[in-house]
């Protein structure tokens, strides 16, 4: 029991010195042209013990050794001058500590771990800089975090009789999350789930959270799957406002929406996917000219004609950014309405598209091109493999159509190469 107490006691003054020392620096950052020793600070902190009134004098001490101070007069200390404040964002080393990468300047600012403030891999955070002292690097202390790199954390869950634990699969991640037995939303012990920081006070090393969604048992292809998409946080499910406005959308094209657009309707068009794709975004198509030379057309699907400028679909698309395709499924830029029924370009289904047409020769110089928007209907949808097939045999539909866009794709390679291009072997997973 004495040992204990002995303990409790020095983690309650080092409490006690970390929270001094804020109001030190307080004090100094908000005056810069102020010049006080420990006796004014006591004054002004209201504090006579005599302890305390020592601990200030060495902390006085520590921030002049710092560089955050400079003693002017002995024992008396000013603000020292330096570079004043800057933002940046936290990119964490294997030991703790960081450097604030900040577009303010070109070198990084070193902070120690003590003084990152509770500051994670990849925050935004404003930093104050200590006056650069000659042959050292740049340092400085997170003072604020502007934004949190991420909200959430994936990882496994360990229950005790009085409280829990997640510890994140995340290595960047360097604390484990403490999890109050009332917030643990019925995850059982060793599972993986889901958990949310909740708060995290200024002298305490972890952060105190609850757990958001319970993914199951790890080694579980589901759980796992689930788990990437929640690590990296994409988000897997669309808001329901999101949904229904996809729902609303017409596909039905009438001659108006046909108005202004080059026809390729009649013109031999195919996509060419993965077996598993149900996304056609991207199509071909070949004719030959009466020159003797080669049309060839690449048609993309014309999604900002169905989906309008700072519209919710929009905005949430915006988020997004892509598509992110992992081993067996794909998280959607957009719902699956458009992404996979009205902007698809599906086997015999006219559909409305942005293009890139150019003429080219046999030597596959291209002679012309043109930009513009156009509406094509696919005569057939490929996989891979059965494009591969056909190439290499010689033998199936559209023959003529594939070997003569892959004679002229081997020229450009080969003039590609010869030019300098890197030609980069890599596996697909699947």
């Amino acid at each position: 029991m004495v040992a204990r107490k002995k303990t409790k006691k020095a983690r309650i003054k080092a409490i006690d010195k970390k929270k001094l020392g804020d109001k030190v620096r307080g004090v100094f950052t908000n005056n810069p042209g102020l010049s006080l020793n420990y006796k004014q600070l006591a004054k002004r902190f209201e504090i006579k013990d005599t302890a305390t009134r020592r601990l200030i004098n060495e902390l006085l001490v520590e921030l002049g050794e710092t560089g955050f101070l400079t003693e002017i007069h002995t024992g008396k200390y000013k603000l020292k001058s330096k570079g004043g404040f800057t933002t940046g964002v936290v990119d964490l080393t294997p030991n703790g500590s960081a450097y604030i990468l900040s577009n303010q300047f070109p070198e990084k600012v070193f902070v120690a771990q003590a003084n990152l403030n509770h500051a994670l891999q990849g925050d935004n955070v404003k930093v104050y800089l200590y006056a650069k002292r000659k042959g050292r690097r740049l340092e400085g202390e997170v003072v604020e975090i502007l934004e949190r790199s991420k909200k959430t954390f994936v990882g496994i869950v360990e229950i005790s009789t009085h409280f829990a634990f997640l510890i994140p699969i995340n290595k960047q991640m360097p604390y484990d999350i403490f999890i109050p037995l009332n917030k643990l939303n019925n995850a059982r012990n060793s599972q993986k789930v889901i958990a949310k920081i909740t708060d995290w006070p200024i002298n305490v090393k972890n952060p105190i959270g609850e757990i958001i969604e319970v993914l199951g048992s790890p080694g579980d292809n589901e759980v796992e799957m689930h788990a990437i998409l929640a690590e990296f946080e994409l988000p897997y499910r669309f808001p329901e406002k999101v949904l229904e406005a996809a729902d609303k959308i017409v596909d039905t094209i009438t001659k108006a929406d046909i108005a202004g657009r080059r026809d390729f309707r009649k013109v031999t068009t195919f996509t060419i996917d993965p077996e598993d794709a149900k996304d056609f975004d991207d199509a071909l198509s070949i004719r030959s000219l009466k020159s003797g030379n080669w049309e060839v057309g690449v048609h993309i699907a014309d999604v900002t004609y169905y989906i309008h400028e700072n519209s919710l679909l929009d905005k949430e698309a915006s988020e997004r950014a892509t598509s992110v395709y992992l081993v067996d499924r794909v998280v959607p830029m957009l719902p699956e309405a458009l992404s996979n029924d009205t902007c698809s370009l599906r086997p015999h289904e006219e559909k409305l598209c942005y293009s890139v047409v150019f003429e080219l020769d046999n030597q596959a110089n291209v002679l012309t091109n043109w930009f513009g928007r156009t509406i094509i209907c696919s005569d057939k949808r490929f996989t891979y493999e059965e494009a591969q097939n056909i190439i290499e045999t010689g033998k199936g539909e559209l023959k003529e159509e594939l070997l003569q866009l892959n004679q002229l794709a081997q020229i450009l390679r080969q003039r590609r190469l010869k030019n300098g291009s890197l030609d980069i072997e890599r596996i697909e997973v699947k």
